[in-house]
């Protein structure tokens, strides 16, 4: 797995709780405070004791601080940005995840991704099927998916399922979608923002 995904946990740590915070947990670790570099691999092991870490230095449950993870990567302009691009609504938004971990890989095809497969059950109900290595994906998108929700003005219920019977490695997330115009959604623009375009 590449260290982007840990990179992204430092990241968090960093900006959103403070770099004391990243430093307790880097000690703890016992790596250095300059962190991980991205585009390193790293051994699964290790992303599994950088949030058992974290979970103790912050007093929080793996799912909640997965799921702070999820909803501040969704924030993240270049995450935002590469999420909007799905649809031009939540409903679009959401037949578009199947899609999400193609996208990464093309990008970056070590990074460690889930498999997403969503699955519509009625009107407006729908199943996300998240498979990966790792526990705690399916807290990162519930995470992500309530952020985006907020981000196009989406009034969502999102619920993970606690069926211990699920294959291993396999998480699941219900999804309702109750309203796709409760509120105005953040402004989003196709073109780059002027400050970050390329002059030529």
């Amino acid at each position: 797995m590449l260290g982007v995904v840990n990179k992204s946990v430092q990241a968090f740590l960093s900006n959103h709780h403070g770099q004391h915070v990243w430093r307790e947990v880097a000690e703890r670790i016992g790596i250095g405070p300059e962190g991980f570099e991205a585009m390193l691999p790293y051994e699964e092991r290790m992303t599994d004791t950088l949030l058992g870490a974290a979970e103790a230095v912050l007093d929080v449950s793996r799912e909640a601080l997965l799921e702070d993870i999820g909803a501040w990567l969704a924030m993240t302009e270049p995450m935002r940005r590469l999420l909007r691009f799905g649809g031009a609504d939540y409903w679009e938004f959401l037949l578009s995840l199947d899609d999400l971990q193609g996208r990464g890989m093309m990008a970056l095809p070590d990074l460690g991704l889930p498999e997403l497969t969503l699955q519509s059950e009625a009107q407006g109900h729908f199943t996300l099927i998240v498979t990966g290595g790792i526990r705690g994906w399916g807290a990162v998108m519930a995470g992500l998916m309530r952020a985006m929700a907020d981000d196009y003005g989406a009034l969502v219920l999102i619920e993970p399922v606690t069926d211990r019977d699920l294959p291993a490695g396999e998480e699941r997330l219900t999804v309702t979608l109750l309203d796709m115009a409760h509120a105005e959604g953040r402004r989003f623009d196709l073109a780059l923002p002027e400050a970050g375009r390329v002059a030529v």
